[in-house]
Order: C-alpha cells, then structure tokens, then sequence
C-alpha cells in the first residue's frame, strides 16, 4: 500500500511490454547457502581399515608368491605375485602389494637374465 502510494507500479518482466501494470502482487526471493555436508570421521576411518583388510589377505598371498618364485618357477609365480600385488594395493594394502609387485619382479629379472648363465 505504501509502494502505491510513492507512485510505485509493478511490473510483471515475464510480459512483452514491461511497462504496462502487472497483476500479480507477490514477492519472491531464492536463498543461496552452502549445502550442509556432516563428515562423520569415524566411518571415514573404519571404511579405509575394511578396505585395507579386503587387501591384506591377498597382498600376503601374493608376497608368499613372490618369496616363492625366487626359488622356484621364477617367471609363473613372479607374474602371479606382480598381479596379485596389483590387486592388493587397489584394494587398499599399499605396502604388502608394493612388495609382492617389487619381489616379483626382481625374481623374473633375475630367472630370465642371470640364472641361464648358471
């Protein structure tokens, strides 16, 4: 009423003229904030440990494959190690899968280039 009364006039921007008066008298508004996002740390930390158990198991076998292939069958099981490694570090053991892969690896190097000349 007291927009009126100032000489205010609405105007509806959705029509083709803008200066003619509108017949809507609402207001609208659209508030802007930052989504609420709760972190709970303690399952972040419980998901990264069964996900680090899922690739234990795996990275031991693939480790005992690796040791293994040092003295027997170097190529099969160093190959098997290495991929075995592989599945254990995407699956979170990053040490025991480094190990399996670096293993398995040098035990290949060492039955294709070394052990020939024995």
């Amino acid at each position: 009423m007291a927009d009126q009364d100032r000489g205010f006039v609405a105007r509806d921007l959705r029509r083709k003229n803008p200066d003619e008066p509108s017949d809507y008298r609402e207001e609208t508004a659209a508030e802007i904030a930052a989504p609420v996002v709760v972190y709970n740390r303690r399952r972040g930390l419980n998901e990264e440990r069964e996900r680090a158990a899922g690739g234990t198991g795996i990275g031991t076998v693939g480790l005992a494959l690796s040791i293994l292939s040092l003295f027997v069958l170097p190529i099969l099981f160093g190959a098997a190690g290495i991929v075995l490694g592989f599945i254990a570090r995407r699956r979170g053991a990053e040490s025991l899968g480094s190990w399996a892969i670096g293993l398995g690896a040098v035990s290949i190097i060492i039955g294709m280039f070394i052990l020939p000349f024995f």
